[in-house]
């Protein structure tokens, strides 16, 4: 397994992989790897010739006050788990390589971004974007995978790369969970006990919704009324959002369907956690 820091090194490399007719996979990641990204890695693996893993704390899809400085990292673990995985390079780019001095371009993706997670962290998705595009041209992936616990995310991720005319194909992956239901994310190492215990309320508000529809319910207001109730009964859980909307535009749903998707994001104690789940069985 290589270690490259070089931007201008990983752009050689990459065109001389695919200058050889080998298929790369991509997963970007800001690191602190746990289960979920090593279920994206072996899916990569099996897909590719060539897997690359990037971690980059991105500072820019950070806004003031969020745990940019806190955020969890373990670099000499992430390694262990990239080989286990059978990542073939770690793309580990500093700060100031992505953005130099004078760095003045920015992607930002319209419409999609405005709500949901982008209405209360209005810069993060221009952050993501920016840092996609930039890590889609040096490792110029034939395949690039995300987790779709980062729903809005992957669905922005989807739009760019559409409008962009980026030959990048885009894999969203199923969320990977601990045995009790929780989302896996690098963000749960935060939680004490208490907070711990109480953050299964999201994986079971959508559990709820789901019931809810199965025995008929198809009015989402019924719904998001019944996920609140039982968020609203923890006392370490303050929602920022619970809404049903549509897979791909994301727009907001009154009425129940095989697109609805059910999205949360809330803050137990000070940690800000997402969740969704479809509403409808996919079958």
């Amino acid at each position: 397994m290589e270690i490259v820091e070089s931007i201008e090194l990983m752009q050689q490399r990459m065109a001389r992989t695919r200058a050889a007719g080998s298929t790369i996979a991509f997963v970007p990641t800001m690191g602190f790897l746990h289960d979920g990204h090593l279920s994206l890695l072996k899916e990569g693996r099996r897909r590719s010739d060539l897997l690359v893993l990037s971690i980059f704390v991105n500072p820019t899809q950070f806004g003031q006050g969020e745990d940019f400085d806190d955020y969890p990292r373990d670099f000499q673990q992430d390694c262990v788990l990239a080989q286990s995985a059978g990542v073939d390079i770690i793309f580990t780019p500093t700060a100031m390589a992505m953005y130099s001095t004078g760095y003045a371009t920015e992607v930002n993706v319209s419409g999609i971004t405005s709500g949901l997670c982008g209405a209360s962290r209005p810069t993060h998705f221009r952050g993501v974007c920016t840092v996609v595009t930039k890590l889609f041209n040096i490792v110029q992936p034939h395949i690039a995978l995300f987790g779709s616990k980062d729903f809005q995310q992957l669905a922005v991720v989807k739009r760019m790369t559409r409008d962009l005319n980026l030959p990048i194909e885009i894999v969203g992956m199923a969320i990977y969970r601990e045995t009790d239901g929780l989302a896996m994310s690098s963000r749960n190492v935060y939680l004490n006990s208490e907070q711990r215990c109480q953050a299964l309320a999201l994986s079971q508000g959508i559990t709820l919704a789901q019931d809810m529809v199965k025995q008929g319910e198809a009015e989402a207001g019924a719904v998001l009324a019944a996920v609140s109730s039982h968020l609203g009964a923890q006392s370490l859980i303050r929602p920022d959002y619970i809404a049903v909307c549509h897979q791909s535009t994301l727009e907001p749903q009154q009425q129940i369907d095989k697109d609805s998707v059910l999205l949360i994001a809330a803050f137990v104690g000070s940690t800000r956690l997402i969740d969704n789940g479809y509403l409808m069985d996919a079958s």
